[in-house]
């Protein structure tokens, strides 16, 4: 299988499976998150994060541009301080907006896809700018951002079931 062919199919699988969960949550909903432990997202922030955690970040490996201050990307920087606590994080206005930034999403990490092809999704090497010293090719950068909608994906098919919505393993692959 070729780099492009297994990124385009993670990513609709991803994306469409993503729409379907946020489907099932209202607006009254954004603000709920776990009672207990601590540094848990609202169920709003999921959804924003959601937004920008597979396209935006390939198009950040494709191009070098994050789209965040220099600062922010400061390799000095301990790892705790370049990733904010759960409380200071974006929220969604809407599920309806959520959803329309989603598919933004997968239409740029798609597009990120298809520019760079196979060639450059092999051989093309760099690193996160909160992880210098992890040198990648493109094709893995992109697939571990693939990786990271689905961990919060996932993440919100657990707050769901915590707040008794009707999902299941079904649910959980989109099916």
């Amino acid at each position: 299988m070729q780099w492009t062919q297994l990124l385009n199919t993670m990513m609709e699988e991803s994306f469409s499976t993503a729409d379907k969960m946020m489907e099932l949550v209202s607006d009254d909903e954004l603000n709920w998150k776990p009672e207990s432990g601590n540094n848990w997202m609202t169920v709003g922030q999921v959804l924003q994060h959601m937004t920008n955690s597979c396209g935006f970040c390939c198009n950040g490996f494709a191009t070098g541009d994050w789209g965040m201050p220099e600062e922010s990307c400061d390799t000095e920087k301990e790892h705790s301080d370049m990733f904010p606590p759960a409380e200071t994080l974006p929220t969604t206005g809407s599920v309806a907006e959520a959803r329309a930034l989603l598919a933004k999403d997968r239409k740029l990490a798609l597009a990120v896809v298809k520019e760079a092809g196979e060639d450059r999704l092999e051989s093309e090497m760099s690193a996160a700018p909160w992880e210098p010293d992890n040198s990648r090719n493109l094709g893995l950068h992109c697939l571990g951002m693939v990786q990271h909608l689905d961990s919060h994906r996932h993440q919100l098919f657990y707050y769901l079931k915590l707040m008794g919505k009707d999902v299941n393993t079904m649910t959980l692959w989109g099916m």
